[in-house]
Parts: C-alpha cells; structure tokens; sequence
C-alpha cells in the first residue's frame, strides 16, 4: 500500500516523500532582500520533506509588503538564494520559490524604497499594519495602468527564471490570501471598467496572463498555483466563489493545482470537461 512516505512524481520533480512543507513568512532578509546564511540553515534543517515551498518572494521592489523579505528582481538577490538551494540539495531535498507580489497590503514605512503599494483599483484594505512606529492604517493604493499590469506580468516572468538561476526546483505562484492576484479576482477589490475587471473573465484575465506567462517560460511541469477561494483574509470579499474559481482552475495551463477549497462551500471545485487537467490535493 502506499503511503506518505513513498516517493512520488510531481510534474519534472521526483519526490523522496509525499510531505510538502508550507510557506511561511519569516522576516530575515537583508534590509536588500537577500537571503541569508540563517535562512539556509533553517530550510536544511526542513529538507526531509519531500518538497519545500519557499516563504514569499516579492518579484519586484514594488511587489514588497512586508519587511525584511527577500526578492528575486535582483542579480544580488538571485545570487544570494543559491546558498539556500545548495544547502538543501545537499541535504537530499527540494525547494520551489513562492512569489508573491502584495498588492495593496503595505506601507511606506515597512522598506526602504518607501513606495506606495499597488492594486487593481484604489481602494485600501481595512485593518493595519505593524510598522517600527507601531500598528498604521493600510493607505489608498495606486490602480495599476494596463501598461504597469504588462510590467508586471514581465517582473514575474523575469523572477521565475531567476529562481531558476537561483538553483530552484520550480515555482509557486501565490494567487491567493488576499495579495495582488486574488485583488484582481475578487469583486470588492476589482472595480475595473477595462478588461482586466468586470465580469468573471475579466477579473481571472491578470492572474491567467501570469500563470501562462511563467509556464512558457520554465515550464508548466515547473510551475505551482497557490489559490484560496473564500478566504477573507486580508479584506477579500467574494461573492461568486464557486464560479469564479470554476473558470480560473480552467484557464491554469498546469495539469495539477494544490488548493484550500473548502468543500462546504462547493464540494466539487473541478470545472466540467476539464478531464483532470487540474485536482484539489
């Protein structure tokens, strides 16, 4: 019988195990987001579990939120994850980077590029933050152009591949938890009146656009979709989940999508015809 610990295929990956640790938050990056000698002792440590997904990597200086997390938009940066990679190779693991552009979720107090964050409209997250000075109100974000959108579909494309540069099995694209991609699929985030809001189809546009575009480039064997459909976190408000999800899951080029849909909500989240080319594992 198999079990957890046999080894298994995941698209180009061969796995030792069935195990796949999370992503989480760490905060220990330079203050130029590069990574540290810490960093890989702590995912060494982790590297008997089958597969590693990385904490959240911004692929752009814009797509930070958070402080001291590390990047991916820099030759530095790149350089700087390869003792990471190396350390859990060696350990017998492997390791896909997670990017993740915050979106709206921010504050100019929190890097030292001090930018304004940016959404698919202008419109802030309720709650706050925890700068140096204490908890801040999150603040109107800037509503990206259609050009500032093509800009970001290229920063994620050019983060993937320096993922790979950067020794890393594969890549997980976060689309959900309330940051920049699940801002454009969600309706209380996307106001849009162009293309890239509206109906369902529109609000899936951006995060598809991201998803194929980084599937061209390393591969959809190597590619990973992070999606969390009804999760309010981070002021998200859905009221076509089970629709909206339907559509998108058909439009990921990946054959397999790993997802915390909640079955009482929609116990079947796989589109009709979609002949198992995506799965809730």
């Amino acid at each position: 019988m198999t079990t957890i610990f046999d080894p298994t295929e995941l698209g180009a990956l061969t796995l030792s195990n069935r195990l796949v640790m999370a992503p989480m938050t760490r905060n220990r990056a330079t203050v130029d987001g590069c990574a540290t000698p810490s960093m890989a002792t702590y995912y060494a440590q982790r590297a008997s579990a089958g597969l590693i997904v990385s904490e959240g990597i911004q692929p752009s200086v814009i797509g930070q939120g958070f402080a001291s997390t590390p990047g991916l938009h820099s030759a530095e940066q790149v350089r700087s994850w390869r003792q990471v990679t190396d350390a859990v190779h060696a350990a017998g693991g492997r390791i896909v980077a997670q990017l993740m552009h915050s979106g709206r979720i921010g504050h100019p107090s929190l890097y030292p590029s001090a930018h304004t964050s940016v959404a698919p409209s202008a419109i802030a997250a309720a709650g706050t933050c925890f700068s140096p000075t204490g908890p801040v109100d999150y603040l109107t974000p800037t509503a990206l152009s259609e050009d500032d959108i093509a800009e970001t579909v290229a920063d994620f494309v050019a983060a993937s591949t320096g993922a790979i540069d950067a020794g890393f099995d594969g890549v997980e694209i976060h689309a959900g938890n309330g940051f920049l991609l699940h801002q454009f699929l969600s309706d209380n985030t996307n106001v849009r009146d162009d293309s890239y809001g509206g109906s369902i189809e529109g609000r899936v546009r951006f995060p598809a656009e991201v998803i194929s575009a980084v599937a061209r480039a390393l591969g959809a064997d190597r590619v990973g979709v992070r999606i969390s459909p009804a999760n309010p976190y981070n002021d998200i408000t859905e009221s076509d989940t089970a629709a909206l999800y339907r559509h998108f899951v058909d439009r990921l080029p990946a054959w397999r999508t790993c997802t915390s849909w909640n079955p009482a909500t929609d116990p079947s989240p796989l589109p009709s015809g979609s002949n198992g080319r995506a799965r809730s594992c």
